[in-house]
């Protein structure tokens, strides 16, 4: 919450600055203040944070004590989603999770509830469960000596007890981690201190409330190994400043520099960018048919009839009903009184330490970024197409992840759409070179824009505070 912000001194959210932004083109709020049906509630506030100029070190990015440390005061302490509730549907289904050397596992008990654990033995802490991944099972059973817990974690079975005569059942039950629900996801905090999900989610529930997020499947699992840090990663993600550089071709009918930009709290931030609008950055302003013919992927509507600007109306009026036609007739759902930003814009929401989340239908995705085990240079990025479940609300069953080899293309992906992967691999091939670049760095520092990268450094903050901790977890 940003009563967190100022307990811990960070500079508080104020009215949005108009000098901070992009001179040269009108806010997402002027822009979707003139749609046809307008934005709700939610999208039509802002919530800046002027957060200073100082520069961010890079050791941050590849230090090994800093990376201990992160593991310890964020890893260990924080809410993280696991998996999706379609991922563990039916009593004994597990979901093994893995982030940085940590292990854990979380189980759907008899009661439908679901229950989580540290994924190592009490005997010799072997691993329950070899690598991530779904499974189902009757017990936790250990592979090397046979140690088996039931799946609520009370010790069921010890080969040869008469050999262990000081080990009393009542106490040797697995550890637990907590286990949190929201939106269709499965979370988990390895500390039983902090925050409850509720409070270090706030104000995301509230926000999403008549988004059904929970109420979908994951349509589309993809997964890459990058060759950086895992806040490296996520970062290229926060931002459009990159835009006129890394994706020129997006520059035509998208607002880049005059994204607006979100500090709701501590631990949520959002990234909210109008399309079917020109680009600050063009010398030459297209018109209104022009900026729609760059948001069609084909040359006309699923009536075969050519998609044109009538006079009075505007590309994103046109592009947005042809959306919930086409959408709506493919969910099977009445998108008649859905605004036009929710049906065209780019709305993303960071969730803290490591999710990112978009609640529109055209862009139905969430991501997730790891370090992988002990090396503060290695992240794993999941990139998860989240569909609207079929009318009946029964979901389909989830599809293994599909790894994307690190000098292969995002469209190799069953599912992929080939200019979308095109932009992801955009994305990521920066990161090697940055990543290289943080050691090569003469000052030891980066500079941050005061607008354009707010929410990198409001970023940067909240992970400091988790470093600062002076009870050896987070406030």
């Amino acid at each position: 919450m940003l009563e967190m912000i100022r307990e811990h001194g960070l500079p508080d959210s104020g009215a949005a600055d108009p000098a901070q932004r992009c001179p040269d083109a009108p806010s997402v709020q002027q822009i979707v203040a003139a749609d046809l049906i307008p934005p709700p509630p939610v999208l039509t506030f802002e919530q800046p944070a002027d957060l200073g100029t100082a520069p961010i070190a890079v050791n941050r990015y590849f230090d090994p004590e800093i990376f201990k440390a992160e593991i310890e005061k964020i890893w260990k302490r924080t809410w993280q989603w696991v998996c999706r509730e379609d991922h563990i549907p039916e009593p004994g289904d597990f979901y093994t999770y893995e982030v940085a050397h940590l292990s854990y596992v979380v189980v759907r008990q008899e009661d439908g509830s679901v229950k989580g654990f540290v994924n190592s033995c009490l005997h010799r802490s072997t691993k329950f469960k070899r690598g991530e991944g779904v499974g189902s099972g009757n017990d936790l059973r250990c592979p090397y000596h046979g140690w088996t817990w039931e799946n609520d974690g009370a010790l069921k079975a010890v080969p040869c007890a008469w050999d262990f005569a000081h080990i009393d059942p009542a106490k040797t039950s697995l550890p637990e981690v907590r286990v949190g629900h929201w939106g269709g996801f499965v979370f988990i905090n390895p500390s039983p201190e902090g925050p409850s999900l509720e409070e270090f989610l706030a104000p995301l529930p509230e926000h999403f409330k008549n988004w059904d997020i929970a109420n979908r499947h994951v349509s589309v699992h993809v997964a890459k190994e990058l060759p950086c840090n895992w806040k490296t990663a996520q970062e290229a993600f926060l931002e459009s400043y990159h835009v006129l550089e890394t994706h020129p071709q997006l520059l035509k009918g998208v607002g880049d520099a005059n994204v607006q930009y979100d500090c709701h709290s501590d631990h949520v931030t959002r990234f909210y960018a109008a399309s079917g609008v020109n680009s600050p950055h063009l010398a030459q302003p297209l018109s209104e048919e022009e900026l729609l013919a760059t948001m069609i992927l084909g040359d006309s509507d699923s009536r075969g009839e050519a998609l044109t600007v009538p006079p009075g109306e505007t590309a994103r009026t046109v592009m947005a009903r042809h959306l919930r036609g086409v959408l709506g007739q493919q969910y099977g759902a009445d998108l008649s009184s859905v605004s036009d930003s929710e049906m065209i814009d780019t709305i993303e929401y960071h969730v803290f330490p490591n999710m990112v989340l978009f609640p529109g239908l055209s862009l139905p995705m969430a991501y997730r970024f790891r370090p992988i085990g002990s090396d503060p240079e290695r992240t794993l990025f999941e990139i998860l197409f989240l569909r609207p479940n079929p009318a009946d609300g029964r979901a389909p069953e989830p599809p293994e992840p599909y790894h994307v080899a690190e000098r292969e293309s995002y469209a190799s992906a069953p599912g992929f759409d080939a200019a979308m992967g095109h932009v992801y691999d955009q994305d990521t091939d920066n990161l090697r070179a940055q990543q290289q670049g943080f050691r090569a760095s003469a000052t030891g520092v980066q500079q941050l824009g005061n607008y354009q990268e707010t929410r990198i450094r409001h970023f940067q903050m909240v992970i400091d505070k988790y470093l600062a901790a002076k009870e050896d977890r987070a406030e």
